[in-house]
């Protein structure tokens, strides 16, 4: 059960309305984590017990570090769900890789990973932190419980922190006529990015005209100007699956008068890399941030440690969607990003140049888009020789003469990328202008029921083939 499926929304309109008839806090806390075990257990009753299993495991590890918060029993209780994580996440792949297959090796290559084992695990260590900061508000097993299962997030994020839910938790609250908005509007707005605009550039309206079709079935050849249509629209692609996907997570929590942090914040207009690593994944990025760079980069003072720290943590960004030469790779890549953006940064400082004028703003912003968006090759490259070959093609100029892709690929890559800057643009001047008076907001509202059910058509249209979210192998 996915949440851009029937079924799913079926279960969420029955586990509301069951809520709504409760008023105590805690039996609503017992209904939500039923049903979020009932929506994990759709996805196979041994991945549920693990899931459970690593809940009671890290209930148990935050009063033992709780009760003496030493360094040595937090790195145990790290330890122990790195191990969990290595063992369903890198073990079998490294164990299905090798050239003589043991009876064990191929015992282990042959164990499913648990979906969302990334998310839930990284939960549980920020929990941990906190514990061993004294931050937390000693949760009880059902809010632990709960935090950890929430089945909005327990696919694939938010990556939550039990600060933010546990109040919310404990109150408990009806949702109100503005949650309810709010939600469906979510809801809506994700099912269209992920089922219709990510499609639409995943799969093309025909075959051979999506990004998929560039990376999977070209087996090389490509031209200058294939690679780059392909390298912007897979990030566009997987910019709208996953925002989609968030809006949808999001949404569904909202209408429980529960608000999960945001994951996505019109990530294409930002000017640095910097600035494009607090609007893309923004949950993992600042997991990333406080976990990760900041206890290393605090570890010494000087600006060459600080770097490699900066360019550790992208590395372990990388390392943590998959251990793969490309990820990591990317991780990399992504690291050296921002360690030259942070060169260029004190270079203009001590230049006097600290006030960027329009046209730097502009060359910034292009800078940052298409390093970003090269960037993606990696991601998506099933190995380094196609990402190697994809490279090579962009720095031979007779290339772009020769694209291989049809033309169509190009035109819907170009329009749907066209159409977001467009609203991505629009939307802030518009708030910021105050355009939308009383007169206009009413007239929206009037129509809100037509472009609802207009982008409704599309999803149940396009919803006919068969897809999988991206991050849910992650």
């Amino acid at each position: 059960m996915t949440p851009d499926t029937l079924s799913y929304f079926v279960a969420l309109a029955a586990v509301w309305l069951l809520v709504q008839s409760v008023h105590s806090p805690r039996a609503r806390l017992t209904i939500l984590l039923i049903a979020s075990y009932l929506f994990y257990a759709s996805w196979g009753l041994v991945f549920l017990g693990i899931l459970i299993a690593s809940t009671l495991i890290n209930f148990v590890l935050s009063h033992f570090v709780r009760a003496n918060p030493t360094a040595s029993r937090l790195w145990l209780a790290i330890g122990a769900n790195l191990l969990l994580l290595a063992f369903f996440k890198y073990l079998p792949p490294l164990a299905g890789g090798a050239e003589s297959v043991s009876k064990w090796s191929g015992w282990i290559a042959r164990i499913a990973m648990p979906v969302g084992i990334s998310f839930w695990t990284f939960e549980a260590l920020s929990y941990l932190f906190d514990v061993y900061r004294g931050d937390d508000t000693d949760a009880s097993l059902l809010e632990f419980s709960l935090y950890m299962a929430f089945w909005p997030t327990v696919l694939s994020g938010p990556v939550c922190r039990i600060p933010e839910m546990l109040p919310q938790f404990r109150e408990a609250r009806s949702p109100s006529w503005e949650d309810l908005r709010t939600g469906t509007h979510r809801i809506i707005i994700g099912l269209f990015m992920k089922c219709v605009l990510a499609q639409v550039l995943n799969a093309g309206i025909q075959s051979g005209q999506g990004v998929a079709f560039g990376f999977d079935r070209v087996a090389g050849g490509w031209g200058g100007t294939d690679v780059l249509f392909l390298a912007i629209g897979y990030g566009f692609q997987l910019f709208f699956d996953f925002a989609g996907y968030s809006h949808i997570v999001i949404g569904s929590a909202r209408l429980f008068g529960i608000t999960l942090s945001e994951n996505f914040d019109r990530p294409y207009l930002s000017t640095t890399p910097s600035i494009f690593w607090t609007r893309w994944h923004m949950s993992l990025s600042f997991w990333i941030r406080d976990y990760v760079f900041l206890p290393m980069a605090t570890m010494r003072r000087d600006l060459l440690w600080r770097n490699f720290a900066l360019f550790a943590s992208m590395v372990v960004f990388g390392l943590w969607h998959a251990a793969t030469l490309p990820l990591i790779a990317w991780g990399a890549y992504q690291g050296l990003l921002l360690v030259i953006h942070r060169q260029v940064q004190s270079a203009r400082k001590a230049m006097r140049l600290a006030i960027p004028s329009l046209l730097d703003i502009l060359l910034s912003w292009a800078l940052t888009f298409l390093s970003v968006s090269l960037g993606w090759i990696l991601f998506r490259a099933h190995d380094l020789h196609q990402a190697t070959a994809m490279f090579h093609a962009l720095i031979k100029p007779r290339s772009y003469l020769h694209p291989i892709l049809r033309p169509d690929f190009f035109i819907i890559t170009a329009f749907t990328i066209a159409a977001y800057f467009a609203v991505a643009l629009a939307e802030p001047f518009v708030i910021r202008t105050n355009l939308l008076t009383p007169g206009i907001r009413r007239g929206f509202w009037l129509l809100s029921p037509l472009y609802y059910a207009a982008a409704l058509f599309f999803v149940i249209v396009w919803s006919r083939q068969e897809t999988l979210f991206v991050y849910f192998q992650f």
